[in-house]
């Protein structure tokens, strides 16, 4: 692991993991993304993110919205490229 200011890295090979920091949950289910991974993740005000969890449900992801409907498109363009090419 390696240590950069308040953020730890968890590197292996080129894949690499980032840990921001902890956040507590509020009385009405809310918590506050740390400023820096606001920055990094360019996450703004009114932003709307999607919220996952993997089948075995110990976590969560946050995904901005707008991303994932792109990589959703993109996924679905492929699609019909492939098909229109099998016809």
């Amino acid at each position: 692991m390696n240590y950069v200011k308040s953020v730890i890295i968890m590197s292996e090979g080129e894949e690499s993991s980032y840990i921001y920091g902890t956040v507590k949950v509020g009385d009405r289910g809310q918590i506050v993304i740390p400023s820096k991974a606001r920055k990094e993740l360019n996450i703004k005000p009114g932003d709307l993110l999607l919220v996952m969890a993997g089948k075995n449900r110990r976590g969560l992801a946050l995904v901005k919205a707008d991303l994932m409907r792109e990589f959703a498109n993109r996924i679905m363009h492929g699609l019909e490229d492939t098909k229109e090419e099998s016809e």
